[in-house]
């Protein structure tokens, strides 16, 4: 299939096909037209990459995942890699950690805007 034609099968932009291209992450064969040729184990691997960056990893933490084959069947078909399974837990506690943060930067922006409302007046108010 061409680079269209996987766009359209795996929802990933034509140039996010070309820049995985140019990471190293895919390695289409070239027709004698000089065409990118892709075979239906890319639309899996392009799949399966969306889902890990849709799900907040970076290309270069899916890399080692996809270089030892964890990307070469749908993720909820095949086993984790121990890269994987490592990437996801890393990835889960730093989103913990930052969500952490967020909430206690919400808790001191809603007791600054508490407290202001009931101490001072609020200029430009009808």
């Amino acid at each position: 299939m061409r680079i269209g034609e996987l766009a359209d099968l795996t929802g990933v932009s034509t140039r996010s096909l070309r820049y995985y291209e140019q990471q190293g992450l895919l390695a289409p064969q070239r027709a004698d037209n000089g065409y990118r040729a892709y075979d239906p184990l890319d639309a899996v691997r392009v799949t399966n990459i969306k889902e890990l960056l849709d799900a907040g990893l970076t290309l270069e933490d899916v890399r080692p995942a996809l270089e030892k084959g964890c990307l070469d069947a749908p993720l909820r078909q095949s086993p984790f890699c121990a890269e994987e399974l490592d990437l996801a837990t890393n990835r889960l506690a730093t989103l913990d950690d930052r969500i952490a943060a967020l909430q206690e930067l919400r808790g001191r922006l809603a007791k600054h805007i508490d407290e202001t409302v009931t101490t001072r007046p609020v200029v430009g108010e009808d």
